[in-house]
């Protein structure tokens, strides 16, 4: 977190050319953002992903203004291409397309996939909300894509491993995908992911009430996807407080809760890849960032960097490229956009209404256990429903050894046993 000296900063920014980001007569839908002059508008538009040619991800309906967070715009029935992704039997899967609201509460769209398996169940059919770990900057790096036209170069691994959607599907209930980095692929900024999440609920529960109208509802989240769940949970009972009966859990796992504390761990070592992605991702939706972005932060930002998936991201991280030489300001980790950012995407005044259950690596270098603890300790401060479970190893292996724990927990909230509240409470005076 260290600043750089002032010289440098300045010496970094001037031995490079600005790139040639387009001026554009008019901003396209999906950059406009309040309060940002025409300029800014440009460069965030710039550093946006590229279209993936399927209207469906890519066209921004003209009247969302005019549209409920959670309504309906289209579907369409990807039972076919999703089947051998699943491999398990479907009665259907529908990609649809909804209203939802960005990080500062603008109009946009979203997209998920509602998987429904052949397989009956006695009594209402159990909905599982899996929000995987995106963690990717091109608008073709989604699992929605993927169970839309089948497997790709830009499928991520971590739609199948773990395979949460295949055991939850085996074993009768709904699964709900929602591509909660939103259309503007805003990896790591968790009020948006909030935002996309609940909206898909919504919306699954639109198109399905024939199937949804009585499920229980509990969501699951690691590492990206962890980030979505953390903000869905704390979001909803302000956002979406007619969910708040019906989600009987949340399971978060390997969860980055304290963005500062990331700076520390994952800032120029073998983890900085994913980090700058992070960064980059969170600018998309945060547009005062942009003004810190010196030039070849500009150039990376929008150059075909700009859609790669998770895989070359997490590769990136060979070259221990510290995010200070990427910015005009010395000190970029304490400057005020920085503080504010830290404190937007903790998110830490707000309660979960649902169950947590929220589990991590003990060994964890890059996104440490100690911002899991603090959590847990402030949503048991809350009053929250919470209990916390360590797992032996670091990221990837607390992601394996955590899987089984976390879809335990999940399976007996969807048969309607209640959580236990693990939080020491003090005693009455």
């Amino acid at each position: 977190m260290m600043p750089v000296p002032p010289p440098v900063a300045e010496a970094v920014d001037s031995a490079v050319p600005p790139p040639p980001i387009p001026r554009l007569r008019e901003v396209p839908p999906r950059a406009r953002a309040s309060g940002f002059d025409h300029r800014t508008l440009g460069l965030r538009e710039a550093l946006l992903p590229s279209p993936t040619g399927d209207p469906f991800f890519d066209r921004w309906p003209p009247d969302l203004s005019a549209l409920e967070p959670g309504q309906v715009i289209a579907v369409r029935d990807v039972t076919a291409s999703a089947s051998p992704v699943v491999t398990i039997p479907l009665r259907s899967a529908t990609l649809v397309k909804f209203a939802t609201t960005d990080a500062v509460g603008a109009p946009i769209f979203g997209t998920a996939t509602l998987l429904i398996p052949a397989r009956a169940v006695r009594g209402p059919r159990p909905l599982l909300v899996n929000n995987l770990p995106i963690d990717s900057l091109g608008a073709a790096c989604t699992p929605g894509y993927t169970l839309a036209h089948g497997f790709s170069i830009a499928t991520n691994p971590t739609d199948l491993i773990p395979p949460t959607t295949q055991l939850a599907l085996y074993d009768g209930h709904a699964v709900l995908i929602p591509a909660h980095q939103g259309p503007r692929m805003a990896y790591a900024e968790p009020v948006l992911a909030g935002h996309v999440v609940l909206d898909a609920i919504r919306a699954g529960l639109t198109l399905r009430p024939d199937i949804l109208r009585h499920s229980r509802i509990a969501m699951a989240g690691y590492s990206g996807g962890a980030i979505a769940t953390h903000g869905a949970s704390k979001l909803v009972g302000e956002y979406a407080p007619e969910l708040s009966d019906r989600i009987v859990g949340a399971a978060l796992g390997g969860v980055p809760a304290d963005f500062r504390m990331l700076v520390g761990s994952m800032n120029a070592n073998l983890a900085t890849g994913l980090f700058h992605a992070a960064t980059f991702g969170i600018a998309r939706e945060r547009t005062e960032i942009l003004a810190m972005a010196n030039r070849p932060a500009r150039w990376l930002a929008t150059s075909p960097l700009k859609n790669v998936c998770v895989i070359p991201e997490a590769l990136a991280g060979g070259t221990f490229l510290p995010m200070q030489l990427l910015s005009r300001d010395p000190d970029p980790f304490h400057s005020p956009v920085a503080e504010r950012i830290y404190r937007i995407t903790a998110m830490a005044d707000r309660k979960s209404l649902a169950p947590l259950l929220i589990y991590h690596g003990t060994h964890e270098w890059w996104i440490p256990a100690a911002g899991a603890r603090a959590l847990y300790r402030q949503q048991c401060g809350y009053g929250a429903t919470a209990a916390y479970r360590e797992i032996f190893g670091e990221h990837i292996t607390g992601a394996l050894l955590g899987f089984p724990v976390a879809l335990e927990w999940l399976n007996m909230r969807l048969a309607g046993r209640p959580a236990v509240d693990e939080c020491p409470r003090r005693p009455a005076g």
